[in-house]
């Protein structure tokens, strides 16, 4: 239980009884797709609300603020720092220096107009077709889990002596298996290539975080969560 209210305080900005030790944070991934999946319920309901009485683009903008306030646009942050890291730095020390300074420069500016204009047409493309529903579920579920296979298969990119943790060979399995539990729920035409989409994407930028920095950072893997949710949103349009 303290795995699970820490998950759900590391990915929310819903309350919980107090901050986690390195430790358990780290041991709380095995239960980011269940924190995905309560944020995504979140989202479904409020679609679910708002789909019948507002156009489809306006319900869109909603759910893309929803996201920012009940994340408190933790991942979105994220996504900014690396691109201007990646965007602005020459070498692995200068990206990771810039990386680390909060103010967002006009790569990160450019990243998030980008992922909010994405996200809006991508939404409102699925209100319109009536098939928003699931795929509100399985997008942060999906991104969420990203963190765990990116975690326990790449080394921290910061030269500091106590690297926070992160998730094991155990945390992953769990991530897994209850990722795994959205296919009977949604169908597996579903699912299965919207998971295998968000795979790819964290493949793909992980393998290039390893070589511009040599691993990842909590700024990459907010980033990594982004374009996960982005590629699975694509194919949801595609399916």
């Amino acid at each position: 239980m303290k795995t699970l209210t820490a998950a759900i305080g590391l990915l929310t900005r819903i309350p919980v009884p107090a901050s986690p030790d390195a430790e358990t944070a780290g041991r709380a991934t095995r239960w980011f797709p269940l924190a995905g999946a309560l944020i995504g319920g979140i989202y479904a309901a409020l679609a679910w609300l708002a789909a019948p009485r507002l156009p489809a683009a306006v319900v869109a903008v909603l759910l893309v603020i929803a996201e920012a306030l009940l994340t408190g646009a933790l991942h979105i942050d994220g996504l900014a720092d690396t691109a201007d890291g990646f965007g602005g730095g020459r070498n692995r020390e200068d990206i990771l220096r810039i990386m680390r300074d909060h103010a967002i420069g006009s790569y990160g500016a450019v990243a998030i107009a980008l992922l909010v204009a994405f996200k809006i047409a991508a939404l409102s493309a699925l209100l319109d077709r009536h098939a928003a529903l699931p795929y509100l579920v399985l997008v942060p579920t999906l991104g969420r889990w990203t963190a765990a296979p990116l975690s326990r298969f790449l080394p921290y990119a910061r030269p500091e002596k106590s690297a926070p943790a992160f998730a094991g060979t155990r945390e992953l399995l769990w991530a897994t298996v209850l990722t795994a539990a959205l296919i009977p729920a949604f169908g597996p035409r579903r699912t299965l290539p919207c998971w295998a989409a968000a795979a790819a994407a964290a493949a793909a930028f992980g393998a290039f975080c390893h070589r511009k920095i040599g691993g990842i950072t909590g700024d990459t893997l907010g980033a990594a969560i982004e374009i996960a949710e982005c590629a699975v949103l694509l194919s949801a349009l595609l399916v």
